[in-house]
């Protein structure tokens, strides 16, 4: 059960957030400051959910008419398995805009999915150029090195990314069996 202090500080975060006044999305948005403040801060997994939903709406957000299009039918496409389509999308993102990191990210993903590291590494590199904090970016680069077999590589890009967001337990159990395994303890 959900109990009302509990809701107390995700309301007033998202209260402030809410009527803030209007500033761009995607990683430029001052408002990220302010949910990346309070990531850190809470232990309340219900909050931390809600700040990583509007740190996520921030960054997918290019508040540009084209782009968005391009990025809902890109994920779309990446989701449905047509990787083709989906690469046609997120390459025209970055074309139209360079400095959108999440555009970088969504093509990183995808070419994660098509096996394609390299490429997806450098284009991790290229979101974390534009947004240190893109705690996706970080864990991605630690599954990307899991999948090249580099366990001590995956470990450090997954604590760079509990750094950043301490509250993602899917990374925190890699990072905790990662650990045992690169000390030659049972898993």
């Amino acid at each position: 059960m959900i109990r009302l202090r509990h809701l107390i500080p995700a309301l007033a975060l998202l209260a402030a957030i809410v009527f803030a006044p209007p500033t761009q999305a995607r990683q430029t948005n001052a408002r990220l400051d302010v949910l990346f403040a309070r990531l850190h801060v809470t232990d309340n997994l219900i909050e931390a959910r809600g700040i990583e939903a509007m740190i996520w709406g921030l960054w997918t957000a290019a508040e540009d008419d084209k782009i968005d299009r391009l990025m809902i039918a890109g994920v779309a496409a990446m989701n449905a398995g047509r990787y083709g389509t989906a690469l046609e999308n997120f390459d025209a993102i970055i074309e139209d805009d360079p400095e959108f990191a999440e555009g970088w990210n969504k093509r990183a993903t995808l070419y994660y999915l098509m096996g394609r590291f390299e490429d997806s590494i450098a284009d991790v590199e290229r979101t974390l150029a534009l947004e240190p904090r893109h705690f996706g970016a970080l864990s991605g680069m630690g599954l990307i090195y899991t999948a090249l077999q580099d366990g001590e590589a995956a470990l450090s890009w997954f604590e760079q990314a509990l750094e950043v967001n301490p509250h993602m337990p899917a990374i925190a159990r890699r990072t905790e069996m990662l650990r045992k395994m690169l000390k030659g303890e049972p898993i």
